[in-house]
């Protein structure tokens, strides 16, 4: 309304005379309708009853909040990158992190080149690995010596920063738990191994691979594991230099648990291998957590204890209530 109503003026130059001459004002005759200048107009040609248009047209829109003009897409992906990047760190520092296997010394259940997917949330909440559990863990005393160290572009050195590639400067192993502290862990002949005496059904050991292998440096042994540590031993039994070849070292070839990353649970790429990694049924035998059997026979005797002496304690805790009670019977009335 404003854009037809501002300065208007008489009814000469409306639209049906835009663009020609204009031609003087005649004086009106006495008593006729002047247009323009009545007071009965409102003194600027705006007819009574009708909204004055606000001064200055288009002008007046300026006080009326506009709506902001949306982000370039190129100014928002910047911001986008930097969130993602951060979600990706604290991910990687506090919930799974990706990591390559570099050997083949976990065949056929990991190939060389693999990348799997490590929990690294568990540990936080105090829970440690367990027997037939597949572990990466720190290099606990030069179990990597001589072995090659690869090279990083400057690409790859930004993905395993934010996780999504293996960092080249940590030293890490990937191999199975087989026992924990308080097992006793042996192999002889080519097998089977034992677990606190209890043989092992192992069918994800490397096709053609005996259990145990049979040599004099280190494939034959009796093991007693410390509490705080780990004996570890890699599927292809045969190709891997795991706790039973690194005896000699300051742990006696075995892993401390603070030297865990996490637990390997799945396999991530490449996507025909994708599948998680599940504990064998062999670790779940009974019998085969002497532990728990040892904590029930310490327990066992006092539960026996307590079982035998219950009875007797309430039996002569009911023979005073009736005594007492029997007695008060008897007693004379006191004198009032």
């Amino acid at each position: 309304m404003g854009d037809v109503a501002v300065g208007a003026r008489s009814g000469h130059d409306g639209e049906e005379h835009r663009g020609h001459p204009v031609e003087p004002d005649v004086p009106a005759p006495d008593g006729a309708m002047t247009s323009g200048n009545d007071a009965d107009a409102g003194g600027d040609g705006t007819p009574d009853g009708e909204q004055r248009p606000p001064a200055g047209g288009a002008d007046a829109d300026a006080g009326t909040p506009r709506p902001r003009k949306p982000r370039s897409f190129w100014k928002e992906l910047p911001i986008l990158i930097g969130i993602a990047l951060v979600l990706a760190l604290l991910i990687k520092t506090f919930l799974v992190q990706a990591f390559s296997i570099p050997s083949d010394s976990m065949q056929n259940t990991l190939q060389e080149g693999d990348r799997v997917l490590v929990d690294k949330l568990t540990p936080w909440f105090g829970s440690e690995p367990e027997r037939g559990e597949v572990v990466v863990f720190h290099d606990p005393d030069d179990w990597l010596a001589g072995e090659p160290t690869p090279n990083p572009n400057p690409v790859q050195k930004v993905l395993s920063w934010i996780g999504l590639m293996p960092s080249a400067e940590e030293k890490d192993l990937i191999k199975r738990v087989i026992g924990v502290g308080g097992d006793t862990v042996e192999c002889k002949g080519s097998g089977p191994l034992r677990v606190n005496g209890k043989a092992l059904n192992e069918p994800y050991v490397y096709p053609g691979n005996t259990p145990c292998s049979v040599d004099d440096q280190g494939g034959q042994f009796k093991v007693k594991v410390p509490e705080g540590f780990l004996w570890v031993m890699g599927d292809h039994r045969q190709n891997s230099r795991d706790s039973r070849y690194n005896q000699s070292d300051r742990n006696h070839g075995m892993v401390p648990v603070d030297k865990v990353v996490g637990r390997a649970i799945v396999k991530a790429w490449p996507i025909n291998r994708w599948g998680t990694l599940p504990i064998p049924d062999t670790f779940d035998q009974p019998g085969l957590d002497q532990q728990s059997a040892a904590a029930s026979l310490t327990v066992a005797p006092q539960g026996m204890a307590v079982a035998a002496v219950l009875p007797l304690a309430v039996w002569r805790r009911r023979r005073t209530d009736r005594t007492g009670t029997q007695a008060a019977r008897k007693a004379p009335a006191g004198r009032p």
